[in-house]
Formats: C-alpha cells, sequence, structure tokens
C-alpha cells in the first residue's frame, strides 16, 4: 500500500513539474512574443516618419523647381534686354563712325584753311580786302565775306567740338549698359547654380531616405517573420498546456464564456461586429498574421478608448488581444475575429459587456 502510495505521489510530482514546466515555456514565449510586437510597431513608426520626411523633400524639390523656373525666365528676360541693348550699342557706334566721319572731313577742311592762312593772316587779309577795292561798295561786299569766311571757321571749330563731346557721351553711356547687363546676368547665373546645387542635394537626400524606407520595410518583413514563428511557437505551447490540462482534469460542461474570475479591470458595453482575413487582409495593426491565424481571439479596437495590445474579455467571444484597428472603428466599438466569413456574417451586430483585463 506504501508502494503504490509513493508511486501515486511521484506521478503527480512529475505532473506538477512538467506542468510548470510548460507554463514557465508559454510565459517566456508571451514575453518573446510581445517584444517582437512592440518592435514591429517602432519600426512601423520610424517608416511612417521617414515617409513624411520623404514627403516633406520632395515639397522642397517642388518649391525649389518652381523657383528655378522663375529665375530662368528672368535669365531670358535679361538674355533679350542684353541683345536689344547690343543693337541699341550697334546703332550708337555706327553713329560714333558718322561722326568720326565727320570730324575727320572737318579736319581736312581746317587743314586747307590753316595752309591758306599761313600765307596770308587774317589781318593781311583784311588789309588786303581795303586795299584791293575798288569804292565803298566793293569794301563794304569785300568785308561781309571775310567775316562770313571767318565765322564760319569759327561755326567749324564749335561743331567739332560738340561732336568730339557727344562720341565721349556715347562711349560713356555703352560702357555703363554692358556693366550694368553684364552684373545682372552673373547674378541671375550665379542664382541659378545655387538653386541647381540645393535640388541636387534635395534629390540626393531623397535618394538616402527612399534607401532608408526601404531598408526599414525589409526589417519588419523579417520581424513579421519572426513574429509569426513566435505566435505559432505560444500556439503550441498553449495547445500543450491545454492538452496536458484536459488529461489531468475532467472535461467541463459547455457553457458561455463568462467573465474572467480573479482578475479586475475596466467594465463597459461597446457595440460589436465581425470580420475575418477573407475581407480584411492578412496583417493587422500590431503585426498579427490572421490569415495563418484565423482561429485566434483578436478584436479591432479604437486605440484611445481600448489601448493595443491589451486583454480583453469579450461577452460570448471570450478572452482576445486588442491587435487591430478599423476605419469605421471609432468610439465604444469593437470588431472581433472568426475564421471567415461566414461566422462573421453570423455573429452580426450586437452590444455586449467588455472587460479591459489590467
Amino acid at each position: 500500500m506504501q508502494s503504490l502510495r509513493r508511486m501515486i505521489f511521484m506521478f503527480l510530482t512529475c505532473v506538477l513539474l512538467v506542468s510548470g514546466t510548460v507554463v514557465a515555456h508559454a510565459q517566456t514565449s508571451k514575453d518573446a512574443l510581445h517584444t517582437v510586437q512592440q518592435e514591429l510597431e517602432q519600426k512601423a513608426n520610424e517608416k511612417n516618419s521617414i515617409n513624411n520626411e520623404i514627403e516633406q523633400i520632395k515639397k522642397d524639390m517642388e518649391d525649389l523647381q518652381s523657383f528655378i523656373t522663375q529665375n530662368r525666365v528672368a535669365l531670358e528676360d535679361t538674355q533679350k534686354r542684353i541683345v536689344a541693348t547690343q543693337q541699341l550699342i550697334e546703332q550708337k557706334k555706327e553713329e560714333i563712325v558718322v561722326l568720326q566721319d565727320k570730324i575727320h572731313n572737318r579736319k581736312n577742311v581746317m587743314k586747307n584753311r590753316l595752309v591758306a592762312m599761313q600765307k596770308d593772316d587774317n589781318l593781311n587779309v583784311v588789309i588786303n580786302v581795303i586795299l584791293e577795292s575798288k569804292n565803298v561798295a566793293d569794301l563794304i561786299n569785300r568785308a561781309s565775306a571775310v567775316t562770313t569766311l571767318l565765322n564760319a571757321d569759327k561755326d567749324i571749330m564749335t561743331d567739332q567740338e560738340n561732336d568730339l563731346k557727344q562720341i565721349e557721351m556715347d562711349k560713356e553711356e555703352i560702357a555703363k549698359h554692358e556693366e550694368q547687363l553684364a552684373v545682372e546676368q552673373e547674378n541671375l547665373t550665379k542664382q541659378q547654380a545655387e538653386l541647381n546645387l540645393n535640388l541636387q542635394k534635395r534629390q540626393e537626400s531623397l535618394t538616402v531616405m527612399q534607401q532608408k524606407y526601404s531598408q526599414v520595410d525589409q526589417e519588419m518583413a523579417g520581424i513579421q517573420a519572426q513574429l509569426a514563428e513566435a505566435q505559432a511557437k505560444v500556439r503550441q505551447e498553449q495547445e500543450a498546456a491545454r492538452s496536458m490540462a484536459a488529461a489531468n482534469t475532467p472535461a467541463p460542461a459547455p457553457a458561455a464564456t463568462p467573465a474572467p474570475t480573479g482578475q479586475t479591470g475596466n467594465e463597459m458595453y461597446v457595440t460589436s461586429t465581425a470580420y475575418s482575413h477573407e475581407s480584411s487582409g492578412s496583417i493587422t495593426r500590431m503585426g498579427h498574421n490572421i490569415k495563418e491565424n484565423p482561429n485566434m481571439k483578436l478584436i479591432a479596437v479604437d486605440p484611445s478608448v481600448i489601448p493595443l495590445g491589451s486583454r480583453v474579455w469579450v461577452e460570448g467571444y471570450g478572452v482576445a488581444i486588442a491587435g487591430d484597428t478599423g476605419g469605421a472603428i471609432k468610439g465604444h466599438k469593437i470588431d472581433v475575429l472568426m475564421p471567415n466569413n461566414v461566422q462573421a456574417y453570423a455573429w452580426g451586430r450586437k452590444t455586449v459587456k467588455i472587460v479591459v483585463l489590467q
């Protein structure tokens, strides 16, 4: 009898030890799963931040492109004015050539007059006019002719001086226009070069951010694979724990899912609908693959009401993970996960009591 008792005691001890080991492994796997979920959420936030920065860089590039276009238009306008000014300059140059020819011709006239005056200066001319006059009338006529010739020499000298001054003024005006346009063109060209350089830098930044975005996307794919592996491991350990519990305890009578006892939480009533991977896609907001795990207990929530990642008891459904969101899930609404659309439609829409477990 003592041997039988000893064997039963040893058997129960082994069962308890194995159960404790299974529970410990299950807890470790759950912790690992939670860590992977947090890492996936962090990468999702990082990806979103990078995407926002990419959009800002694209906007900056559009603004720079607009400035470059405006500057190019200004350059073209300046180039047109340069062409017009060059035409005026050519016209001024032609006018200068005409004046220079007039001056040259006057020089020949003045040269001939000087040669004549070397032979007979103004005083001798006047004396000869008086001496050679035949009468008073002839004297008056001769004096008037001399005066006209002398005044003509003065007019030639005055025109010569005015034309020389005009040539110098035209040259100064040409130089001023050329200098002004050269400065304006240089400034616009320099501004265009700076805008192109800034655009190039923005393009390089965009390339870097796009590469970073791709890298984070690849990292998320790897983390999602780790998450699926961790979820599978948790399911296996949960099934092992349930199998062991079933082997050591009598099967309970079928009943509705009561609120968990011994735990406290925030109770509330919500409007409940149902969905499945057949209509929503495979990956939830927190990275759960519901296509590979259609029977997992999971609900979509409004994170401002029910925190993502929390455990929630749902009347008529059981304890689930708040692991998803939805565009129509706002306020006190939830969406419970079903294996397929048929069961989701059967759930319908109902008001249920929930407890956000602590």
